[in-house]
């Protein structure tokens, strides 16, 4: 009965203190992760690779607006034309994968807000909400607004164009990847056809651990 007794306290004594020693033990961090840093996007950033990057982006479209502005057929008409900047003939034909309406939005509000009205531009991604918006008011469910009717949705002057291309090089015995990327840039004539404006962007980067791209 006494050997009962000594064995039960000693399994209590055993308990107590594994209990005590896991709410006094020191709690580890969470080392797993990293944690997330702030980055300036026109700068190279913590993971970089051969391809289009953010600041290749930035540095892009900040070069072909400033140079579509100083065309004098494009923005320094006497009546500002009407331009549609938009993906739609934006083509990616490059080893990459990219949002090409990431190029596209960013060459297209950077032109808006620098044009100070020499350039109109006109959304014809949005032609059917516009469509739809245009019947309600001619059949009177809605009013006419504030800005009154037109006879149709604006036509345009130009369009932009482009092709993403790329040629890739790599050494199988040291894992070395070389890219050329080149990004064209052109604004058509939507009544003749003329390319009234031409630029291209390139660049060529190598590395040993190209980063995969999304």
């Amino acid at each position: 009965m006494r050997i009962l007794r000594s064995y039960g306290a000693a399994c209590a004594a055993v308990v107590l203190v594994i209990a005590g020693s896991a709410e006094a033990g020191p709690k580890r961090p969470n080392t797993s992760g990293s944690k997330a840093q702030e980055l300036d996007p026109s700068r190279r950033g913590a993971i970089a690779g051969v391809g289009i990057e953010g600041r290749d982006i930035i540095s892009m479209s900040d070069q072909m607006a400033r140079d579509i502005l100083s065309v004098p057929d494009v923005a320094g008409r006497t009546t500002a034309p009407r331009v549609i900047i938009d993906d739609a003939y934006f083509r990616n034909e490059s080893t990459q994968r990219i949002n090409k309406a990431i190029i596209t939005d960013r060459l297209r509000v950077g032109l808006n807000r620098a044009s100070a009205g020499r350039l109109v531009f006109v959304g014809r991604e949005f032609a059917d909400m516009v469509a739809a918006e245009r019947q309600l008011k001619r059949e009177g469910v809605t009013d006419v607004g504030t800005t009154g009717m037109t006879r149709a949705q604006a036509g345009a002057d130009f369009r932009l164009t482009g092709r993403i291309s790329s040629l890739d090089q790599a050494q199988a015995s040291t894992g070395m990847i070389q890219r050329y990327n080149q990004i064209t840039f052109e604004l058509v004539d939507l009544e003749t056809g003329i390319v009234t404006w031409s630029n291209v962007y390139e660049f060529e980067r190598a590395g040993a651990d190209d980063v995969v791209y999304r």
